[in-house]
């Protein structure tokens, strides 16, 4: 080392004041209408993550317990769902697709800071959860994470790193243990 230090301690915060504002309304929204809204009402949730910018489809199912961070960077496809008590922090887009669900206590993290810098800048990093998967309880997304088309992720595990499509994957961190074969339906 040469002994230079790299000066970032006067840069600005990445979220500017819109930022700032909206997240603080969206607070509000979501500790009273949103929180206190009966189980039913999915639409009623979707109507006010869409007044907030959020892309996400009617048929989309949020949990009243789910926390979401910035609204404006959600993008849910139709039948997806965030289960009780997943929190969504999703600083950059986060987009979970087409009938996938992400279980209860869940946590998304589309955040990591600057560890090698002084003052641990905010680096925001988009999570993507292909259609088809099952996110089962408690499991955390790392950020940048992109789970590949009709994954199953286990139950408590931990994910650091893109997982293939159409597999079964467990542990921290997360990784492949077999195929998943969809069974045919029986009558």
């Amino acid at each position: 080392m040469t002994g230079e230090r790299l000066d970032i301690s006067n840069k600005p915060s990445p979220h500017g004041l819109k930022n700032k504002l909206g997240r603080f309304a969206w607070g509000a929204v979501q500790a009273t209408l949103f929180r206190f809204s009966p189980r039913p009402c999915k639409r009623w949730r979707v109507f006010l993550l869409r007044l907030f910018g959020a892309d996400v489809s009617w048929k989309a199912r949020i949990m009243p317990s789910a926390t979401i961070w910035a609204p404006w960077n959600l993008k849910m496809d139709d039948y997806a769902t965030l289960g009780d008590g997943v929190v969504c922090y999703c600083v950059d887009r986060t987009r979970i697709g087409r009938q996938s669900t992400v279980s209860q206590y869940s946590y998304l993290c589309g955040a990591t800071h600057g560890f090698e810098l002084p003052n641990f800048p905010l680096t925001p990093m988009p999570i993507t959860i292909g259609a088809n998967c099952w996110v089962a309880a408690d499991v955390f997304v790392a950020p940048g994470v992109t789970i590949g088309d009709g994954t199953v992720v286990g139950a408590r595990s931990s994910v650091f790193n893109d997982l293939p499509g159409g597999k079964v994957c467990v542990g921290t961190p997360a990784k492949p243990i077999r195929d998943r074969v969809i069974a045919e339906a029986q009558d």
